[in-house]
C-alpha cells in the first residue's frame, strides 16, 4: 500500500510538471520511460526511479574501487605486491550488502509483478488480441460482440482514412483501425498468436505480454487518461515485425458505447465519427512508443 501511495503521488506530481508532454513521442536519446496513463504503469515508473537510488551509489562505488586499486595499487606504487589472502570483515560486507540491496529490491518487484499478473476480479471489458504476421486481429466479447482487423496505415491510405495530421497519427505507428476502450474501465485482454511468436506491447499502460501460438495467454489494463496510445509488436516475429504497431484510444464511457454500437454496423463510419468527436475537439493526446 505504501509503494502505491508513493507511485500515485510521483505520477501526479510527474503529470503537474509535464503537462502538454505527457503525450510525448519518441524523442532522439530518448532514456526516460514514457508517461504513465495506467495505475501498473505508475507503479512501474516508480519502482524504475527507487531502483536508481541502488544503482547510481553502487555504480558509483565500483568506479572508486577501480580507481583506487588503479592509482594506489599499480606496480610503480607498489614494487612488493601485498600477499593477502583474505580479509574477513570485507568478506561479511560484500556478501552481507548484496542480500540486503536484493532484499529491498526484491520486495516491491514482487509486489509489482504480483499487481501486473494477477487479473482483478470484477472487469469491464474483455478483447482478444491474435497477432498475425503482420498485423493484429481483435474481438469485442460479451454483450456486443464485434471483430476487426488493425494494420498499420500506408501514407497513401492517410486520406482515405482522415489522418493526414502525422502529429496524431504518427509514420509507422498509426492503424487503419484502432482499438478502442473506455477511460478508468479494467479491460481484459486475451492475448494469443495465429502463425509464429508475437508479444502485444502498450507502455504507456505498462502491458506487454507474448502472443503464443495454441495458448491463450491474458494481461489487463485501466487506461486513467484520454488519448491514443501506440505501441509494438515486441517479439522477433518475421520480416515485417518493425511494422506492426498496436494503436489504442482511450474514450469516455458515452462515446464508446456510441461506437461499438455504430461499428457493428460499418465500422469505417464509426471509426471516423467517434475521431471527429475527439479530434475535432482536440481532445486526443498522443503517447507512443518505438519499443
Amino acid at each position: 500500500m505504501r509503494n502505491k501511495a508513493i507511485a500515485a503521488m510521483a505520477s501526479a506530481a510527474s503529470l503537474l510538471f509535464a503537462g502538454a508532454a505527457f503525450a510525448a513521442q519518441p524523442t532522439p536519446w530518448q532514456t526516460d520511460l514514457q508517461p504513465a496513463a495506467s495505475g501498473i504503469m505508475h507503479e512501474i515508473r516508480w519502482f524504475e526511479e527507487y531502483t536508481l537510488w541502488f544503482i547510481v551509489p553502487i555504480t558509483l562505488l565500483v568506479l572508486a574501487l577501480l580507481v583506487i586499486v588503479a592509482l594506489r595499487f599499480r606496480a610503480g606504487a607498489n614494487p612488493v605486491p601485498s600477499k593477502t589472502s583474505h580479509n574477513t570483515l570485507i568478506e561479511i560486507i560484500w556478501t552481507l550488502g548484496p542480500v540486503v540491496v536484493l532484499f529491498l529490491i526484491a520486495i516491491p518487484s514482487f509486489q509489482l509483478l504480483s499487481n501486473e499478473l494477477i487479473i482483478p476480479k470484477d472487469t469491464d471489458l474483455t478483447i482478444k488480441a491474435t497477432g498475425n504476421q503482420w498485423y493484429w486481429s481483435y474481438e469485442y466479447q460479451g454483450g456486443k460482440e464485434l471483430a476487426f482487423d488493425s494494420l498499420m496505415l500506408k501514407d497513401a491510405d492517410r486520406s482515405k482514412f482522415g489522418k493526414d495530421d502525422k502529429a496524431a497519427y504518427p509514420r509507422l505507428l498509426a492503424v487503419d483501425n484502432e482499438l478502442v476502450v473506455p477511460v478508468n474501465k479494467t479491460v481484459r485482454v486475451l492475448v494469443t498468436g495465429a502463425d509464429v511468436i508475437h508479444a502485444f506491447a502498450m507502455p504507456a499502460f505498462g502491458v506487454k505480454i507474448d502472443a503464443v501460438p495454441g495458448r491463450m495467454n491474458e494481461t489487463w489494463f485501466k487506461a486513467d487518461k484520454e488519448g491514443l496510445y501506440y505501441g509494438q509488436c515486441s517479439e522477433l516475429c518475421g520480416k515485417d515485425h518493425a511494422f506492426m504497431p498496436v494503436a489504442i484510444r482511450v474514450v469516455t464511457e458515452e462515446q464508446y458505447k456510441t461506437w461499438l454500437t455504430a461499428a457493428a454496423g460499418n465500422l469505417g463510419a464509426a471509426n471516423k465519427a467517434l475521431m471527429a468527436a475527439t479530434d475535432g475537439k482536440k481532445t486526443v493526446d498522443v503517447a507512443s512508443s518505438a519499443n
